[in-house]
Formats: structure tokens, sequence, C-alpha cells
């Protein structure tokens, strides 16, 4: 009798052991699917922000440049705020800065250490207006049919920015080079991130292809023996998207600190499409391979499982 009770309670104990053994390796199994998505979708999601932020980007330098144009002696001031007030409304200008010829001449004292006025005894600069485009007008054809119309005018002497323009040749086909390679990485890291999500998934899955052809041989549906697959693989995606999000804003917070002028944060448009783009992929990469998994599994022999 003892020896039965003894026998009876160590099965029991084992069972309970290997219960509790399957659970940690469920659960561990999990916890290497969600790392697994959340690696990928943070690298992914970093890419994407990259190409959503890339002509953000590229504009703020473009905008950095400055066309300046020079006034006449003849030039009454009311012409030149009339002028200056005229350019502001035009769709290419980003903003506008005049200079008088005594403001520029005391810059120029300053940055060269001298007072040629003195020695000159007349003040041969002009007054000026710095003007700053938008980044999508800074290139050669548009610049220089801007330059035309502005220099219709007859009290402005001159519209330079030949200085600028070996810059803004080379800045805008290395932007052009630049869109071409990130199309192409884009592409075949997104395919990456695909194929490493569904093999993990399909992993995680085989694991249980006993459990599944169990259920399949009491009379369950495909349907239904597919669900439950389906909702944990939901959560999975979601979990790991989360992650990534996390992430990705903790960065976007870093860079926000140091690169204000860029207003990671406060451009919700992209901000929305980065992060919807994370949760959509995360969770459709995963269901798609989770039905494909276990569509495979559930079409299989019994011979075939052991392989």
């Amino acid at each position: 009798m003892h020896r039965f009770f003894f026998t009876f309670t160590k099965k029991i104990e084992l069972s309970d052991f290997f219960e509790k053994y399957q659970r940690r390796k469920i659960i561990t199994a999990n916890i290497s699917v969600v790392v697994s998505i959340s690696i990928v979708l943070f690298l992914l999601g970093l890419l994407g922000f990259f190409v959503l932020n890339s002509k953000k980007i590229t504009n703020h330098f473009k905008e950095k440049i400055t066309i300046t144009v020079f006034f006449n002696n003849k030039a009454k001031l009311t012409e030149i705020k009339q002028f200056e007030k005229q350019i502001k409304l035009s769709p290419a200008v980003k903003n506008t800065k005049f200079i008088p010829k005594k403001e520029a001449a005391e810059q120029l004292k300053k940055d060269i250490g001298e007072d040629f006025i003195r020695f000159l005894n007349f003040n041969p600069l002009q007054d000026n207006l710095e003007v700053h485009l938008k980044g999508d007008y800074v290139n050669a054809r548009k610049m220089d049919s801007i330059k035309k119309k502005w220099q219709s005018h007859q009290f402005v002497s001159e519209v330079n920015y030949e200085y600028y323009k070996p810059l803004i040749k080379g800045l805008n086909q290395n932007v052009k080079k630049l869109s071409f390679w990130v199309i192409i990485i884009s592409s075949a890291f997104v395919i990456l991130v695909f194929l490493l999500i569904n093999s993990a998934i399909r992993l995680s899955i085989y694991n249980k292809r006993f459990a599944i052809k169990t259920m399949q041989l009491v009379g369950a549906t495909k349907g239904f023996i597919r669900r439950p697959f389906l909702i944990k693989a939901f959560w999975l995606g979601f979990s790991g998207a989360l992650i990534a999000s996390a992430a990705i804003f903790g960065i976007l917070y870093y860079l926000d600190k140091y690169f204000s002028e860029f207003h990671f944060l406060t451009d919700y448009k992209l901000l929305i499409i980065l992060f919807s783009g994370i949760f959509a992929t995360g969770i459709l990469i995963t269901l798609i391979s989770t039905f494909f998994a276990t569509r495979r599994l559930l079409n299989l022999n019994s011979d075939q499982l052991h392989f």
C-alpha cells in the first residue's frame, strides 16, 4: 500500500514538473519571439525614420544657402522694402534679412580688422537683401529663373549665389544617389524582416505540432485550431512593435534634444506614419507567418511530425 502511494505521488510530482517545464519552455519561446520581432522592427523603424525625414534633413541644409540681392545706390528705401515685402509672399522664399550698407561696412571692418572706409573716404558696399529659399526650390533651374525675375527690377544691381553653385549641384546629385540606395536597402530590409520574423514564428509553432495533430485527430476544425494561434500571434506582434516603438521614441527624444531645429517630436504627421507602420508591419507579418505555419502543420501526416 505504501509502495503504491509512493509511486502515485512520484507520478504526480513528475507530471507537475513536466507541466512546469513545458510552461517555462512556452514562456521562453514567446519571449524569444517578442525579442526577435522587437529587434527587427526597431531596425526597420530606424530606417523608416530616416526615409521619412530624409527630405526634411536635406531641405534643412539647402535652406542654409543664401541668395544675396544687391541694390544700386539710386534705390530708395521704400522701393527696397516694397521689393522685400513682395518676394516674401512668394512660395519659394522662406525668409529674408535686409542689411543696409552701413551695417555691412561695420561687419566687414570687424572681419578684416581694418577701417577701410577711412582709407577710401567712402563706403563702396551696397544695401543688400539676404534671401533663403525653401528646400524644394534650391536647384539650378529654379534659382536661375528666380535670379532673372529679380534682376529685372531697375533698382537691383545684382543677384548673386555663384559661390554656392557647386554646392547646390553636388547636394542635388548626392540626394538622388542616396534616394536610390535607400529604396534598394529598404526593400532588402523589408524582405529580411519578414524572413526573420517568419522563421521565429514557425519555430515557435513547430514545437506544438503534436498538440495540433492531437486536436485534429479528435475532430477539431482547422479554423478552430488556428484561431488561438492567430490571437497569440497578434499579441506577440503588438508586444514586439510596442517595445520597438518605445526604443525609437527614446532615440527621437535624444535627437530632438540636441537637434531641436528638425522638430522630430513635433512633426505629428510623420510620427503617426512611422509608429503606425511599425505596428502594422509587426502584426501583419506575425499573422501571415502564423497562418501559413499552422496551415503547413495541419496538412502534415502523423508520420511527418518527427522530421
